[in-house]
């Protein structure tokens, strides 16, 4: 008997349609930097994820603009660096990094809304058009007459 979805243990679910394998997300642990107590001293708490994009099976468009959006997180190897040292504990430093990693797919997959052009009103234009005429009026009393 075959299940419904895929293997929960061998993939997760990122993002609407993004699948991926668990082994394709490389966690490592640091020691965190910052104000902490002894704890920051003798844990390594903070995570590092390390994701390539050719492994996420995205479509070209939705990779490109994962790219984009990763911007200086993005490696030379073509991998997403992302950390996380907010919390006191490596669980749920390592969720807060699939969760950016979640918010960055989620953002790419959106196609942006293509912009058209378009032209004025003719209302538009001469309503423009007679309020630069009325402050042009304004400026040119505040003149002093010719024949002073």
């Amino acid at each position: 008997m075959s299940s419904a979805g895929p293997n929960p243990s061998k993939r997760l679910h990122l993002a609407p349609g993004v699948w991926v394998e668990a082994r394709a997300l490389r966690y490592t642990y640091v020691a965190s930097s910052g104000p902490g107590g002894q704890n920051v001293n003798k844990r390594s708490t903070k995570a590092v994820l390390r994701v390539a994009v050719g492994d996420l099976g995205l479509r070209p468009g939705v990779a490109d603009r994962l790219r984009a959006l990763a911007g200086h997180r993005l490696t030379g190897d073509d991998e997403i660096l992302l950390s996380s040292d907010e919390h006191r504990s490596q669980r749920r430093n390592k969720e807060a990094c699939t969760d950016i990693l979640r918010a960055l797919l989620v953002e790419a997959s959106v196609r942006p809304k293509i912009r058209r052009p378009t032209k004025p009103t003719r209302g538009s234009v001469e309503r423009r058009i007679d309020s630069k005429k009325q402050r042009s009026q304004i400026k040119s009393r505040r003149k002093r007459p010719k024949d002073w």
